[in-house]
């Protein structure tokens, strides 16, 4: 009964999304205030059904309602009932329902933001989510069923996947989804825009603030799920290149282009045609993400089964982008910029540069991504792009891109002067410089890393130095002290102080990044009990192998004792996980974390003897890529909070009345 009752709630809801697209776009072209309040309703009625299904499939994988295939293929009686619950967006069907209930959540906040503004827009905004919510529930309809039964009901279900067994995949996922989704409401506006012909800038106010989060959302999930790789797949990295990782890197690269160049139309009523490329792209990218995961097109750790469902978002893919191009190609003219660029020394020349960065990296990644399949398609056979190359071609432009991300928000509009580049750029190249060339002295020699980090450095010491000069300019003016001074400056421009915050984020991301990769260290040994492996300053000894057991699973651990000279520092234990309902072990690494490395330990092989064999890896500085994203995600949020607006009292007069007054903060 509860496989047939979630069945009809998304296709009841499958049905309001077809009203609400016909009513909004009919009430839109007719003026008919009434058919677009009905479309918005509808909207209500498509969340309330679709968390109605949600929460019927919920309940039925924490109760191992094993009838329902898709419970009995992703849950077991032996899993414990956080992993029942992220089994929704474990599989297939499960993901692309978790998919339409937070776009269909997105849909309702954007409805009840705008109803007293934007109302041009809002008909064909409501009609065109609605219609990106009822193309997933064809999917889920038609080809990707999560309550579809199962005859004979089995006594047991087969369990999640080990690897998605990590408490990272209970964020991971939810994080990226909503920066996948999050890229319908920009690009919906963005279309709305172009219908209507309505091209000033309230559209592009009415999706900065969801462009933010999409892009903070997909920013947080890349980086849970690199860490999730680190702690979880026991190779010693973070980032392979594996398709399904590029698969959210790319929305990422354009969103993150679109939030610099948009700048520039505000400021300047330029690049208003590329801005409208750059938010469609985002868009059709996540799509094509959610293409390549669930198609089983690609070989990934990430993705799905081969599936049918491929053609569905091949076939709406097309449609999205021929709608798209139509709409850009009847609007040309009237996004003809508003100025002309007037000197390459300029902040507009920068952002531009900084976008065909962005661009060429975004390339690179898809048709590196795009090429096996493409090679297999032309020749028969898959050629496969690997690591090197994407690092071969991408880093060049990345250290470019660093460089530009420095100098963009401090360069003067119009035309920099001798004058603007000294007294902005001349600290921060020479503290980059010096601190790259004692990094060379040190041992550090390796060309690309030394520009990584000169580049990086360069983009810190702009940051710093303009947090130092605004927080001095407050105490001059105002008297506060340093911390007041330094939070006020930030209160009162959040934008820019909070994007300055992510600059510095980026910046020490890819320090970490350089570092770790650049420099690593890799040794495998075979190990017998009490002998011992020096590395750098430390020593591992090797005490014992030893055997546990639990109801869903077996695992073996090596118990490593890490000394520095004879003092005892801690112990490593990594293990390696067999799970009775798979036959897919899994690794469970060992780190220890110093303030300038990592020391990493993964349990390779074992025989009968008890000898052990180990891959320790040391990753120096890989800590500031971790510390490096929290502080892009603290900037991101500081950048979303509301804009500062100076608060008044009113003073009364006996003569005048009321005056307003400036409370100064």
């Amino acid at each position: 009964m509860i496989a047939q009752t979630g069945y009809a709630a998304m296709a009841v809801a499958f049905v309001f999304c077809l009203y609400s697209v016909a009513a909004g776009w009919l009430g839109a072209r007719r003026r008919r205030a009434d058919l677009i309040e009905s479309a918005e309703r509808s909207v209500l009625a498509v969340v309330f059904l679709i968390i109605f299904a949600t929460g019927l499939l919920v309940h039925s994988l924490v109760t191992h309602n094993f009838s329902i295939e898709y419970v009995a293929h992703y849950t077991s009686s032996t899993l414990s009932p956080g992993y029942c619950i992220t089994a929704l967006w474990g599989g297939q069907a499960g993901s692309l329902l978790f998919w339409v209930l937070v776009l269909s959540l997105f849909t309702l906040v954007v409805v009840l933001q705008n109803q007293n503004r934007n109302r041009q827009l809002m008909p064909y905004v409501t009609s065109l989510l609605m219609g990106i919510v009822g193309f997933f529930l064809t999917a889920l309809l038609f080809a990707a069923n999560p309550f579809k039964t199962i005859s004979p009901v089995p006594l047991d279900g087969q369990g999640l996947n080990p690897l998605l067994q990590n408490y990272w995949m209970a964020s991971h996922p939810p994080f990226l989804y909503g920066g996948y989704v999050g890229q319908s409401v920009p690009f919906a506006f963005a279309m709305a825009a172009l219908i209507t012909g309505r091209l000033d800038i309230a559209w592009i106010k009415a999706i900065r603030r969801w462009t933010l989060i999409s892009w903070l959302f997909l920013t947080v999930g890349i980086l849970q799920g690199s860490y999730w790789a680190y702690i979880e797949l026991g190779w010693g990295g973070y980032w392979a290149w594996d398709p399904v990782e590029n698969a959210s890197l790319m929305p990422w690269l354009a969103s993150t282009a679109f939030l610099h160049s948009v700048m520039v139309q505000e400021k300047k009523g330029m690049l208003k045609t590329w801005n409208m490329v750059l938010v469609i792209a985002a868009f059709s990218l996540s799509i094509f993400g959610t293409f390549l995961t669930r198609s089983g097109v690609v070989s990934s750790v990430h993705s799905f089964a081969q599936s049918p469902i491929g053609s569905y978002f091949i076939v709406f893919l097309a449609a999205q982008i021929g709608f798209s191009i139509y709409w850009l190609l009847k609007r040309k003219k009237d996004l003809a910029p508003e100025e002309r660029l007037e000197s390459f020394i300029s902040r507009e020349s920068s952002f531009l540069f900084n976008n065909v960065f962005f661009l060429v990296i975004c390339l690179t990644v898809l048709v590196g991504t795009m090429f096996p399949i493409l090679s297999e398609w032309v020749t028969g056979s898959k050629v496969t792009v690997s690591a090197p190359f994407f690092n071969r071609v991408a880093t060049p432009f990345a250290v470019g891109l660093l460089l530009l991300t420095g100098i963009c928000p401090l360069i003067a509009w119009r035309k920099a002067g001798i004058k603007n580049l000294k007294r902005n750029f001349l600290t921060p190249a020479i503290f980059a410089l010096i601190v790259t060339v004692v990094a060379a002295l040190s041992g550090y020699f390796e060309f690309y890393f030394l520009m990584f980090l000169y580049s990086s450095l360069f983009m810190l010491a702009t940051v710093l130095l303009e947090f130092i000069k605004g927080t001095g300019a407050r105490i001059a003016m105002t008297r506060e002290s340093t911390l007041i001074a330094f939070y006020q400056l930030i209160r009162r421009n959040k934008r820019r102080y909070g994007g300055f915050i992510i600059h510095a984020g980026v910046a020490l991301l890819f320090i970490g990044v350089g570092t770790s990769s650049v420099y690593q260290l890799e040794q495998e040994v075979t190990l017998a009990p009490n002998q011992t492996l020096h590395v750098r300053e430390h020593t591992l000894k090797f005490h014992e192998l030893v055997t546990n057991q639990d109801s869903h699973k077996e695992v073996i651990l090596a118990k490593l004792e890490v000394l520095r000279g004879a003092q005892h520092i801690g112990f490593l234990v990594p293990e390696r996980h067999f799970y009775h309902n798979s036959e897919q072990p899994t690794t469970e690494v060992a780190i220890r974390k110093f303030w300038d490395r990592d020391l990493y330990v993964i349990l390779a092989g074992w025989d009968e003897q008890g000898n052990a064999t180990f891959k320790v890896f040391v990753n120096p500085f890989i800590g500031l890529l971790w510390i490096g994203g929290i502080i892009m995600g603290l900037g991101g949020m500081i950048v979303l909070l509301p804009a500062y607006t100076p608060q008044t009292i009113t003073a009364k007069s006996p003569a005048k009345g009321s005056v307003p007054l400036m409370q100064q903060t």
